[in-house]
């Protein structure tokens, strides 16, 4: 039985443009202290893990491989998408991939977490209850009413339900009530028994994966094998139906990175500057001045400049999906 990190790193940060390109996803952006997110994930785990297993795309696998060149790491073994078909299909290739009761422990490579005694307790323990047969997800414990966040409804290591992302008021009511935990998108489990619940929960997701997986050539996936996977989501696929869930609070530093809010309050933490209105430029030395603005972030790049205010940085994503059809050279 080996513990194996499983890196999902098939994103594209769509809600961090125009950072975040097709091209080079927010993972692969050395703007965390000269370091990327993906570098990050696999520093953090590495000492708590015994093997490593990268699901990627055909679009990034390249950046995935030069981030590895950097640390150092020569051992991992590696899935190339051809196309996105969602976490349920991600997971159950590296599954395939593994023995029957290996530990996988699943971590997006977008995430940013604090190392220390707090995150490896939580690790562990996620380690003893997958090896007694569970499927556990991890739950923060919330510090404020966040918004841009799923959260799990916890009675101990019980899980009572899962909870979409909520509006202001269903978020603040959450916080008072002190059960509710944010969903940290990470997950461990015997690879064994998540491909038994997938199939018994989804069984099209799981055969056209297996199918997908056992036409591989060297690492990579075939594309209309591929098209054939429903693509659903790992949380609305197994955790939101089986039996054996169990969550893991936990009360380790984290963050999705998912938004501009997330990177403004990185940030900030570490002295980047703000105006005494808490407005801050990303991206440019240039001097600028912000009047009649609060809590505004203007984001230069090379060929596009974003201006937002910090509240609105969710509706990001649907520049990117307008650009994706007006001018798609702006988000490749």
């Amino acid at each position: 039985m080996k513990t194996i990190n499983v890196i999902l790193s098939g994103g594209v940060g769509s809600r961090l443009w125009p950072l975040s390109r097709k091209s080079r996803p927010k993972q692969y952006l050395p703007v965390f202290e000269g370091e990327t997110l993906f570098q990050k994930t696999v520093v953090r785990n590495r000492n708590l893990c015994q093997g490593l297993i990268l699901v990627g795309n055909k679009e990034n696998y390249q950046l995935s491989r030069e981030n590895l060149k950097v640390l150092g790491v020569d051992h991992y073994n590696e899935i190339i998408e051809a196309c996105p078909r969602n976490t349920a299909a991600a997971i159950a290739f590296a599954a395939l991939s593994v023995d029957a009761d290996d530990i996988l422990f699943v971590t997006p490579s977008d995430h940013l977490i604090a190392e220390g005694d707090a995150y490896a307790t939580a690790v562990n323990r996620g380690f003893e209850l997958a090896a007694n047969g569970h499927i556990v997800t991890f739950g923060l414990r919330p510090s404020r009413p966040e918004t841009g966040y799923g959260y799990i409804e916890a009675q101990g290591e019980e899980v009572k339900s899962f909870r979409e992302k909520p509006n202001l008021d269903t978020a603040e009511s959450f916080l008072k009530k002190g059960n509710f935990l944010w969903n940290s998108g990470m997950f461990c489990f015997q690879a064994g028994v998540f491909l038994e619940e997938l199939q018994k929960m989804e069984p099209e997701v799981y055969h056209a994966s297996k199918a997908v997986f056992s036409n591989s050539k060297d690492g990579f996936l075939d594309y209309d094998l591929s098209m054939q996977i429903p693509s659903i989501s790992v949380d609305y696929a197994v955790m939101e139906k089986t039996k054996k869930i169990k969550v893991v609070q936990a009360d380790f530093q984290w963050s999705d990175m998912g938004s501009f809010e997330s990177i403004y309050d990185y940030y900030k933490s570490v002295g980047h500057p703000t105006d005494s209105n808490g407005n801050m430029v990303i991206g440019s030395d240039k001097h600028t001045e912000f009047v009649g603005l609060k809590n505004t972030l203007l984001i230069h790049t090379q060929d596009a400049i974003l201006a937002l205010n910090k509240d609105n940085a969710q509706d990001v994503k649907k520049v990117f999906e307008r650009l994706e059809r007006e001018n798609r050279g702006l988000v490749d």
